[in-house]
């Protein structure tokens, strides 16, 4: 598991794009979204820096990447 802190996440609109961005790197990640906490679980065999990366594209700089 692959735990993120996503600062700059603060509505829907960013949890859907964080969803697809997550699912775009790897279809059947799941992807758990806490948003009062800006916090991202994602279940995904990828390596986390393919998701700070493509996050980081899309505007979410992460913080942490610590596997669970």
């Amino acid at each position: 598991m692959i735990e993120l802190t996503l600062p700059t996440m603060t509505c829907g609109h960013c949890v859907k794009t964080v969803t697809r961005t997550v699912q775009q790197i790897d279809p059947a990640a799941t992807v758990d979204i806490d948003l009062p906490t800006h916090r991202v679980s994602i279940g995904s065999e990828r390596d986390a820096q393919a998701f700070r990366a493509a996050l980081a594209e899309e505007g979410y700089e992460a913080q942490g990447s610590a596997a669970a």
